[in-house]
Formats: structure tokens, C-alpha cells, sequence
């Protein structure tokens, strides 16, 4: 589970998509267990999911960056229980800024100075979600999506335009995938 990052590329990385998944979601051995027995039994009714949950699609919303948020408070998990590898960690680190922003992520466009040669980490994809959080691949988009909802009700608020327009793709993504 160890990914080697070179050091001497710092420069080059971001952390446009890095998720600590919310105070539900704290990354300790012990935890990830507890999510994948919890995952496993998360049916309704006559052993069918939810129609909205098995229909979620994640996809990113431009123009939000609630996840270039590095240091978004005592509910998420810390980066030391999130990584593993030092070098993750060390690489994680060096990438807050004073305010607790990526250093990559320019706030008055809220886009990614580096998006295409971002960490893996800053990535949402079910091989990160499985490495990280220990969230199965079958299960990645409805665990992107709750990780998002509630990064963007901790950065911009439960109510803001940034989580409208968020759930306003998810409609969209999945009533056009069902069609």
C-alpha cells in the first residue's frame, strides 16, 4: 500500500482533490473495518438499495475547491491518520499554506495552479478511495459523494451555492445516466 512520491517534485504536485471524508469517516485500521462491515449491510426494504444511492454518480463541480481545504478542522481526519507512507504524509504537509489552503489552489478562480500533475492523493478515484479510506470500488460514488457534501457544508456551509450546485449535478449526472 506504500507509493513512493519523489520529494524533488514538489513543486509540480497539488492537492486539488484531497478528501479527509468527514468526522464519519476518521481512517484508523479500526475504522476502515468498522465502514466495510457497515458497507456491507447498507441495504432497505426487500434487500434493494436506495434508488438515489446505487444511481450516484460522483462527479467534480468546477469552480468549488472545497477540498483544496487542507486544514478543515477536529471532525475530519488528520493527515497522520490518513497516510501510511511518510512520504505521503511529508509530501501532504508541505502542500498547506499559512491559511490552511493547498498552495496550488488559487482562490479568486478556485481552480488548481497544478490540476494535471496533482498528487494521487488529490484524486478521486476508487483505487484512492480503497488505499486511503478503505472504501470498496462498488461502493466509490456513493462514498465520493457523501465525502464531498460534507467537505462542502464544513468549508462553505450547508446552505451555500457551492453544495446547490453540487447535488444540482448529481441529479443531472444520474438522471442522464439512467436514461
Amino acid at each position: 500500500m506504500s507509493h513512493s512520491i519523489s520529494l524533488g517534485s514538489i513543486s509540480n504536485i497539488s492537492t486539488a482533490r484531497i478528501f479527509t471524508c468527514g468526522a464519519k469517516q476518521r481512517t484508523s485500521q479500526q475504522t476502515k473495518q468498522q465502514q466495510q462491515a457497515k458497507l456491507k449491510h447498507s441495504v432497505v426494504g426487500f434487500n434493494t438499495k436506495k434508488k438515489e444511492e446505487s444511481s450516484l454518480s460522483w462527479a467534480c463541480v468546477q469552480g468549488c475547491g472545497a477540498c483544496c481545504k487542507l486544514v478543515k478542522g477536529p471532525s475530519f481526519a488528520t493527515p497522520e491518520e490518513i497516510f501510511e507512507d511518510p512520504l505521503d504524509l511529508q509530501l501532504y504537509k508541505s502542500l498547506i499554506g499559512s491559511d490552511g489552503w493547498c498552495i496550488h489552489f488559487d482562490k479568486p478562480t478556485r481552480t488548481c495552479s497544478i490540476y494535471s500533475d496533482r498528487p494521487y492523493f488529490c484524486r478521486v478515484e476508487p483505487g484512492v478511495f480503497e488505499n486511503l479510506y478503505g472504501i470498496q470500488a462498488k461502493k466509490f460514488n456513493k462514498e465520493a459523494c457523501s465525502c464531498c457534501r460534507d467537505t462542502i457544508k464544513a468549508i462553505y456551509g450547508a446552505r451555500s451555492q457551492e453544495l446547490e450546485k453540487f447535488n444540482q449535478n448529481l441529479k443531472n449526472s444520474s438522471s442522464s445516466s439512467s436514461s
